[in-house]
C-alpha cells in the first residue's frame, strides 16, 4: 500500500472540491451572459471569490482568478539574500530602484517561513517604494497567513496546494492598485479587466470549496497535529542517522515539511529507492522535477554542492498517519544502512 508524502508538490483533491466541481460541470451558462443560465454560472464564480477571499483575509473584489500561481507571478521581481536558515537576511540592496520585490511566505523545499511584514516596511521607506509581492502558495491553508499582517501588495495562490484542482490559482491585488492596463490577457474584459477569457467554472468552484475547507482546518488546529507527525519523523530518523541534517530545524517552518540531507547519498537516488518501496517523496521543488542538479535554495543557504545534491523533501498531509511515518522511517533507515555498507 503506497504512502503519499509529497504534498508540497500537489495535494490530493479534497472531497469538498470534487463535489463543487461536479456540480459546476452541469451548468450550461457563460458567466458573462445576462440570462438566467449565465447568472447561475456567474454566481458560482463569485461564491468562490468570496471563499478564497475568506482564506486570504481580503475583500472578494481583490481576488483575480488565473490559470495558476505561475501566471499570477508573471511580473519582474528581485532576488534577495538569505541566511543559513533560509530566512531573508534583511539586505535590500538588490531592490534599489526596483518596482517590485518578491518574497516567499514559505519555501516549498525547506518549509522555512518568512516574516514578510518587516520586508514590506523597509520597502515603504525606500525612495523607489517598490510594491511587495508575496508568494503564499505553500503558506495558505497550512498557516494562519493573512493579507493584513503580511504587508503584501500582491499575493499568489495555487489551488492544488490546498486540496483544489490543478490549473487554477489567483492573484490578490491590494485595493487601489490598478493593473487593468497591464493585463497579460486582453479580450472580453473578464476578471474586472485584469484577466480576459471565459472563466473555468468547475476549477474555480473547486478552488473556492477547497479554500473554505482549508480555512476551517487551520482554524481547527489540524496542522498542529501534522507538525507532531513531522517531529516524530525527524526524531526517528535522527536516532538512526547521526550525520543527517534537518534543514531549517532552528527556524519557523511549515508544519508538514521536512528537508533532509544525508551527505553523499544523492537525493535522486533516495527518491527512486523510496518510490520502489512504496513511498512518494521528492528531491526538491516540483517546479524543477527531472532536473538533476543541486538545489539553488540550499546552495543559497550555505550548503555545499554535495550536501545540496543529497537532499530529499518529505511533505505530509492532513491524513498522514503515525503508521505512515513509522513505516517510512523503517524503510528509509534500511536503505541508508545499505548505502553506508556500499560506501564503506
Amino acid at each position: 500500500m503506497r504512502v503519499y508524502l509529497d504534498h508540497n508538490a500537489t495535494t490530493p483533491l479534497r472531497a469538498e472540491a470534487r463535489t463543487a466541481m461536479i456540480a459546476a460541470m452541469d451548468l450550461p451558462g457563460n458567466p458573462s451572459s445576462v440570462h438566467a443560465e449565465g447568472r447561475a454560472a456567474k454566481a458560482v464564480v463569485e461564491r468562490a471569490r468570496v471563499q478564497v477571499a475568506g482564506l486570504v483575509g481580503c475583500d472578494p473584489v481583490d481576488v483575480i482568478f488565473t490559470s495558476g500561481a505561475t501566471e499570477a507571478a508573471a511580473l519582474a521581481a528581485d532576488r534577495l539574500g538569505v541566511d543559513a536558515h533560509g530566512v531573508w537576511d534583511g539586505d535590500l540592496t538588490a531592490a534599489a530602484g526596483a518596482d517590485l520585490v518578491a518574497l516567499q511566505a514559505a519555501n516549498s523545499e525547506t518549509g522555512v517561513l518568512q516574516q514578510t511584514m518587516p520586508l514590506a516596511q523597509q520597502c515603504w521607506a525606500m525612495e523607489s517604494s517598490p510594491y511587495v509581492l508575496v508568494d503564499a502558495v505553500q503558506a495558505l491553508g497550512k498557516t494562519r497567513f493573512k493579507m493584513a499582517t503580511s504587508g503584501a501588495d500582491f499575493i499568489l495562490i495555487s489551488a492544488h496546494k490546498l486540496g483544489g484542482p490543478k490549473g487554477i490559482g489567483a492573484l490578490i491585488i491590494k485595493r487601489g492598485i490598478d493593473l487593468a492596463e497591464h493585463a497579460l490577457l486582453r479580450g472580453g474584459g473578464q476578471e474586472m479587466g485584469r484577466r480576459s477569457g471565459t472563466e473555468n467554472i468547475p476549477a474555480i468552484a473547486g478552488f473556492g470549496a477547497a479554500a473554505k475547507a482549508a480555512a476551517a482546518d487551520v482554524s481547527a488546529g489540524r496542522w498542529e497535529e501534522v507538525a507532531e507527525q513531522r517531529d516524530l519523523l525527524e526524531a526517528t530518523l535522527a536516532d538512526a542517522a547521526s550525520l543527517t541534517i534537518f534543514v531549517g530545524k532552528g527556524a519557523a517552518r511549515l508544519p508538514n515539511t521536512s528537508c533532509i540531507i544525508t551527505p553523499g547519498w544523492k537525493g535522486e537516488t533516495q527518491v527512486m529507492q523510496m518510490d520502489l518501496a512504496g513511498f512518494a517523496i521528492s528531491a526538491g521543488s516540483a517546479c524543477s522535477s527531472g532536473k538533476v542538479r543541486a538545489s539553488a535554495v540550499l546552495r543559497a543557504m550555505g550548503f555545499d554542492e554535495t550536501q545540496a545534491a543529497s537532499a530529499i523533501r518529505v511533505s505530509l498531509g492532513l491524513n498522514t498517519t503515525r503508521e505512515d511515518i513509522l513505516r517510512f522511517a523503517t524503510s528509509w533507515t534500511a536503505k541508508l544502512k545499505k548505502h553506508e555498507t556500499r560506501a564503506a
